[in-house]
This record gives structure tokens, sequence and C-alpha cells, in this order.
């Protein structure tokens, strides 16, 4: 379900609700209303996991570059 892969990346990115959906959907109740049981099309749904994996690919890119030695 996508509620439950949302979920957990709002705890790992420590990310409000209300941000995730307007980036992700452009949709502030986005969130709010997958926890209500809204069920999104299947276009909407590949949508935001393909933003979701974008965002810790690039997550993961400025951790590396943070990291490397000057």
């Amino acid at each position: 379900m996508l509620i439950r892969k949302v979920e957990k990346f709002l705890r790992n990115h420590d990310m409000p609700a209300t941000k995730f959906g307007r980036l992700a959907a452009h949709d502030p109740r986005f969130v709010l209303d997958l926890r209500m049981g809204r069920m999104p099309r299947p276009a909407t749904e590949a949508r935001t996991l393909q933003w979701m994996a974008n965002f810790e690919a690039a997550s993961q890119s400025v951790e590396t570059k943070e990291l490397a030695p000057c």
C-alpha cells in the first residue's frame, strides 16, 4: 500500500505530511487523504513512488558529497 511507504518515508526524512503532499503530488492534503482511505490512481501512485525514489537518490548524493574528504 502506498500509505505505508509514504509514512515510512516521512519518518525517515522527518518531513511533515503537508510538505510531502505539496512536493510530491502538488496537493498539501494528499497524505491526509491517503490516511483517510483515499485510493490514488495508478499514475498518481507511480509518480509519487518515482518522486520518493528521486528524493532518496538526491539525499544520498548530498550525504556522500558532505562526507567526502576535501
